[in-house]
């Protein structure tokens, strides 16, 4: 195979990966946060090394600010009088 070819291969193979994990943190919050904290739990034990726990901490979501009732979905909670009427 043609060298070219092979990174040609790679390139396409990033931006698909990348699209898919777009449109499913997009249409998935909840689930994906779950993954992203199972994949940055192991990386970030004691006793691991800088950069894994670095990669780690750039896997890991950011914290959820608020109490305990809020859904851990997307983040798009606002004051009540910034929802949607109903008559």
């Amino acid at each position: 195979m043609d060298a070219s070819l092979l990174v040609q291969y790679v390139l396409i193979a990033l931006a698909v990966l990348a699209s898919a994990v777009h449109v499913l943190n997009r249409q998935l919050p909840g689930p994906m946060r779950r993954l992203r904290i199972a994949c940055a739990l192991p990386l970030l034990r004691a006793g691991r090394p800088r950069w894994l726990a670095g990669l780690g901490r750039w896997i890991a979501p950011a914290p959820i600010a608020g109490d305990a009732s809020s859904c851990g979905g997307c983040d798009g909670c606002g004051p009540a009088d910034t929802a949607p009427h109903r008559h």
